[in-house]
Order: structure tokens, then C-alpha cells, then sequence
């Protein structure tokens, strides 16, 4: 499979966000890709939430999802759209939702982050993805013409139960699109996409937003692209643009042949304190 990965830096206008996209999309469409994979937070950026409010849609009515779904219908590519911010209907908190769109435009998957970003760190960050979103409680795993590609989204990356899930449905793909922030990203993007990768036996996608964003926030970049062994084959650095790669998916049964932990897995209780 020939990946195009998108690294960018969304901004705080939903319909410039897609416009930028979608000429993403007929990039990598003239460079052979078959599939596209964006960071986290694709359709808007804004931790201003009054301001970003009046911007956020329902499914259907996303400005910037049907603008990726018909460029993808326009070019025959296949979109994994890392993640846009959703209103659902009835619901007073939000979804942050990644979303898989096939060459016909039609959606094959959805997916809504787990594992929310509450935390405070020592540069005097400090997140509530939870103040505006609700957690998704559901595992994702989609066919496609070259494999199983198993959804996740950014923090989920801590949680490597979610792969385990994912690798034991079948999938030979994890999609990690994400907004690191810079100290997280020093510290922790590689060896965590790293040993995903190792742990599943999988590729691991990791498109991924990169510099400083128009509502103030900087992120880390460095979308990468790992083998099931472990071997970096991508890292777009601090880049913008879209980066291709090609993928192998031969080599995840060559590496699960050659180390079969996922055969070896077993059930684990939990941990029994010794009196």
C-alpha cells in the first residue's frame, strides 16, 4: 500500500481547514497514494471553546467531511481522517471523532477517542479534553483492499490495552493520528509508537499536527510511520506537507512468524496483593 501522511497545522476556520485538504488530497492522489491519513483535530483547532462552539456541526452536517468525502469519491483515494470535533444529537458534550472514508466517499468506519487528555503538565500546561468531550467506549476495526486498520486516536497511545484489542481483531494497521503537545513529544511519540508497533506486530500510522496553532497552542509533529518490527520508516520532523510511503504488509506475518507473541498471549487476572 502506498500511504500519503499529512502533516499540518490546523487552524481555528473550519472552511480553510478543508480547503487545505482537499488540495492535500489531490496531491497525493497524482503521487499514486491509495490512502490518506490525517492528524488528530483535522477540521478545526481551537481551545477557545465559546469561539470554537459555533463551529462545530453534527456528522452531516461537517463542512469539512463532505469536502474530504467528495474529493475522496473525485479521486479514488482512501481517507483515514484522523479526527474532527462533533456534536451529537441530545448530547451537551462533544465526540472527537476519527473517521475512515473509502474512493467512493463512503464512510467504513467510525471511531470516537477512549481515553480522554485530563492532565497537568510541569511547563504550566494544563488540559480538559473531558470538560468537552464525552468518551467513546467502542473499539473500531476496518476492512480495507490491503488489510485490517484497527482506530485510535492521540492519547490512546498511553493505553496499550486498546492495541491488544485491536491487533487480536486482526488489524495489521494502527492509525494514531494526534496533536502532541511539545513535552509530551520530547519524551514520549517515538518509544510509544515504537513498542505499539512492536507490541501488536503491526504498522503503526502516526499522522500528526506540527508547530504553533492560531488559537496558541504549540504541537510536536513528527508524523511517523512504523514497521511491526520496530524500524522507523517515516518521521516528517517538523515539516509540513504530505510525506509518501510505501507499506509492506507482507512483513507483518514475516515479523509475527519470527516472534509469535500475539499467538502466545494469554488471559490475565488482576493482580492479587500479597498479604
Amino acid at each position: 500500500m502506498s500511504a500519503a501522511i499529512l502533516q499540518s497545522r490546523t487552524g481555528i476556520d473550519p472552511e480553510a481547514n478543508a480547503r487545505a485538504i482537499v488540495e492535500r488530497i489531490e496531491q497525493a492522489a497524482a503521487s499514486g497514494a491509495d490512502m490518506m491519513f490525517t492528524p488528530e483535530m483535522s477540521g478545526l483547532l481551537d481551545r477557545d471553546r465559546a469561539r470554537a462552539a459555533g463551529k462545530i456541526a453534527l456528522e452531516n452536517d461537517d463542512c469539512v467531511l463532505a469536502a474530504v468525502r467528495e474529493a475522496a469519491a473525485r479521486t479514488g483515494l482512501w481517507i483515514q481522517l484522523g479526527s474532527l470535533a462533533l456534536r451529537q444529537a441530545g448530547a451537551e458534550r462533544l465526540v472527537n471523532r476519527s473517521v475512515l472514508i473509502d474512493g467512493t466517499g463512503a464512510i467504513r468506519a467510525r471511531y470516537d477517542k477512549i481515553h480522554l487528555f485530563d492532565v497537568d503538565l510541569p511547563s504550566g500546561e494544563s488540559w480538559r479534553e473531558s470538560a468537552s468531550y464525552a468518551p467513546g467506549t467502542r473499539t473500531s476495526i476496518a476492512e480495507t483492499p490491503w488489510g485490517r486498520l484497527g482506530l485510535s486516536v492521540c492519547y490512546d497511545l498511553r493505553f496499550p490495552d486498546l492495541y491488544r484489542a485491536l491487533s487480536d481483531g486482526g488489524a495489521v494497521m494502527l492509525s494514531v493520528p494526534s496533536a502532541f503537545t511539545v513535552p509530551t513529544g520530547q519524551a514520549h511519540w517515538h518509544v510509544l509508537l515504537r513498542a505499539r508497533a512492536i507490541e501488536a506486530g503491526a504498522f503503526v500510522i502516526a499522522a500528526a499536527q506540527h508547530g504553533h496553532h492560531a488559537d496558541g497552542r504549540t504541537t510536536y509533529g513528527h508524523s511517523l510511520v512504523v514497521d511491526p518490527w520496530g524500524e522507523v520508516l517515516l518521521d516528517m520532523g517538523e515539516q509540513e506537507g504530505i510525506a509518501i510511503v510505501e507499506i509492506d504488509l507482507g512483513r507483518v506475518a514475516e515479523v509475527r512468524a519470527r516472534i509469535p507473541a500475539i499467538a502466545h498471549r494469554r488471559p490475565i487476572a488482576p493482580a492479587e496483593i500479597a498479604a
